[in-house]
């Protein structure tokens, strides 16, 4: 989604000039030995307005269970949002959240998380059921922010619900595939009046939070999706998770500049 919006801001016939790399700002820097930043940021100098993209898998706050030795695993409090949103959150005009698909026991287990509440480790065991963990998660975040909105009567805050996934005969580990490239082949319209990601819209009820409600018309898209076709065109490798873009991206940002 963010790559999709910069796309769409950077065609509008600016300079490249025009665009600013302030990732340095905002702490967004490359750490060593990291695969990739926690994030971009980019500003138009002639409108100054910034884009910015923080990764945080999970929305939930990470922190080292040992500063001296960061490999040991992270304690992933579900009861706390995010350091960089809180540090950051005055800076912002429009947040756009989301989380989801990497609420899973590989997830958690490849990247040592373990679960804490109110500071210590959780020993809930509702809680530490996956759904319901990112489900606490996103509603504690959504309740913190609720309550930091009268403060910050610019900002404007969307939950975006979940990507929906297309695999058939299978996930994208037992053998599923996602290679169908007809649009539209199981219909084109969306007919309920709830949100296919029930426990989304669960979370902004009652808050003055809205929902940025893409799963629905997602799923009409099967055929948007990267498919075996990647960069390198891997044999066997079926990406149902990511989008191809020009594509559905476009449209949830079409989607979120109407709302804005």
């Amino acid at each position: 989604m963010f790559q999709s919006m910069m796309c769409m801001v950077a065609a509008s016939g600016k300079d490249h000039s025009d665009v600013e790399d302030v990732g340095s700002e905002y702490g967004l820097a490359l750490a060593r030995r990291a695969k990739r930043p926690g994030g971009w940021a980019y500003r138009f100098r002639s409108t100054n307005t910034t884009i910015l993209y923080y990764w945080s898998a999970t929305l939930c706050d990470l922190e080292p269970l040992r500063l001296s030795n960061p490999a040991a695993g992270y304690a992933m409090h579900l009861d706390r949002p995010p350091s960089f949103l809180k540090k950051n959150l005055h800076r912002f005009h429009v947040l756009v959240l989301n989380t989801g698909h990497h609420w899973n026991r590989g997830k958690l287990k490849a990247n040592k998380w373990e679960m804490h509440v109110s500071g210590a480790p959780n020993i809930n065991g509702k809680i530490a059921v996956i759904w319901k963990a990112k489900n606490f998660t996103v509603h504690s975040v959504m309740k913190w922010l609720d309550g930091q909105l009268p403060s910050y009567p610019h900002l404007k805050v969307f939950y975006r619900s979940l990507s929906p996934r297309h695999f058939f005969n299978g996930e994208w580990n037992t053998g599923g595939t996602c290679d169908n490239k007809a649009p539209l082949s199981k219909g084109n319209t969306v007919f309920q009046n709830h949100s296919e990601d029930a426990d989304a819209e669960g979370a902004v009820r009652g808050t003055r939070i809205k929902l940025l409600d893409i799963t629905a018309l997602s799923r009409l898209r099967d055929e948007g999706h990267i498919s075996r076709y990647s960069i390198r065109g891997t044999t066997g490798v079926q990406d149902c998770l990511h989008w191809c873009l020009p594509g559905v991206p476009d449209t949830w940002n079409e989607i979120l500049a109407a709302q804005l």
